[in-house]
């Protein structure tokens, strides 16, 4: 169970929180929010149903837009578009 953060891409990031309880996915796709750039993309993955909630009404106080969501068989991907 190690987090991790990489560049995936031109303006792509992945944020792999799998194994992560409230509320350390929320803070780490904050922490990774804001070291990627306005417009950037982020793959958040997480396996933490309850995380969901947290990690969009974060979303929506910053601007960030979830522009994919991806929830199937207990594990999540959703794209975050950093505001």
């Amino acid at each position: 169970m190690a987090m991790s953060f990489n560049k995936t891409g031109d303006h792509e990031w992945e944020l792999n929180v799998c194994g992560y309880t409230c509320p350390h996915p929320q803070m780490y796709t904050k922490k990774a929010l804001q070291k990627i750039e306005s417009g950037d993309v982020l793959s958040l993955k997480f396996d933490n149903p309850s995380s969901g909630e947290s990690i969009l009404a974060m979303c929506e106080a910053e601007g960030s837009d979830l522009i994919d969501r991806q929830d199937a068989g207990g594990s999540f991907v959703w794209k975050i578009r950093k505001a």
